[in-house]
């Protein structure tokens, strides 16, 4: 699963890809791939459309067999959608707040809130959070599908930035701290479907600020 994100973040396509190629050759037809299904599901999701399968085959016009043995299953393929626009949303706010040049534990402190914010805010979030929260809850928090491992290692990256850099002093060990961290997001952007109350990020920050100082 790992080769339909690469080079592929939630806002663009690659450049000089191979659709690009056809588009300025009218007469080649170009083949559906693994990329096409990926793409296809993280835009229906995106929108807040339910990613089924068999739906997804049909408009790729390609049996469900295929795109099985392209994708995955729906499980795989949804961790797979959720996490390329969850590292994308987690890198914009990590640049945005680094445009300010605020570093050290209040970079940490900015960048989570507001990655936050934007899992919370972000429509297909919503949509799918309200429609399969016990299932999305199951994919997003388990180790073993693969989303929160990729999540807490983010988060470490950018504690040892500002640890190796000196700006940042843990009196913990930096990956448990990272995982910590990764529990706080989880807590605050599934807080609807746990706890039945309406999320808001900045509820989060005086906790991180009690965390990281």
């Amino acid at each position: 699963m790992a080769s339909l994100t690469s080079n592929t973040d939630a806002s663009s396509e690659p450049a000089g890809s191979a659709q690009g190629a056809a588009s300025r050759e009218p007469n080649v037809t170009r083949r559906q791939g693994p990329r096409d299904a990926f793409r296809l599901a993280r835009r229906k999701w995106r929108t807040g459309e339910r990613v089924d399968m068999s739906a997804l085959a049909r408009e790729l016009e390609i049996n469900r067999v295929t795109l099985y043995r392209w994708v995955g299953s729906r499980d795989q393929l949804l961790v797979e959608v959720i996490w390329n626009l969850t590292n994308h949303n987690l890198t914009n706010a990590a640049e945005t707040v680094d445009a300010t040049g605020v570093t050290g534990a209040e970079r940490i402190i900015q960048t989570v809130t507001a990655f936050i914010d934007k899992a919370i805010s972000h429509h297909g979030m919503k949509t799918w959070l309200a429609n399969e929260g016990e299932a999305a809850m199951r994919l997003l928090t388990r180790h073993q599908n693969g989303f929160q491992p990729r999540l807490v290692a983010r988060l470490e990256e950018l504690l040892r930035e500002e640890v190796d850099g000196g700006r940042l002093d843990l009196p913990a060990d930096v990956h448990e701290v990272a995982y910590v961290l990764e529990q706080l997001v989880e807590s605050y952007v599934y807080l609807f479907p746990i706890a039945g109350e309406q999320p808001e990020a900045r509820r989060a920050e005086p906790i991180l600020r009690m965390l990281l100082r």
